[in-house]
């Protein structure tokens, strides 16, 4: 089941907007400390880069994504999540709106 609520949080109302628009989102922040960001891929085939380790839990939409040092594309769906190691790569196909929260370390 996707997450459809977040409560509890401080969340930054200044957008962070990569690829032209082509991505948008918002850092939230828990009362432990712990960060997030939730946002939306339009369609477009992009690559991104990791710091930390992350995990994109898909909330509406859907995409396609492949990880560094693979050759195989995956899909991800409503409810469903991958997992980024720290300090690499992935790449995502987005046919129609990819809305996604990210889950950082």
């Amino acid at each position: 089941m996707s997450t459809t609520q977040i409560s509890g949080v401080a969340v930054n109302t200044q957008a962070s907007v990569y690829f032209d628009g082509k991505c948008v989102s918002h850092g939230i922040t828990f009362p432990d400390g712990t960060k997030k960001s939730v946002g939306v891929v339009l369609p477009a085939t992009l690559t991104f880069n990791t710091g930390a380790p992350e995990i994109m839990e898909c909330v509406a939409g859907g995409c396609e994504y492949k990880l560094a040092g693979t050759d195989a594309w995956l899909t991800s769906g409503p409810g469903e999540k991958f997992a980024i190691p720290g300090n690499s790569s992935f790449d995502i196909k987005v046919t129609e709106a990819y809305h996604y929260i990210c889950h950082f370390g």
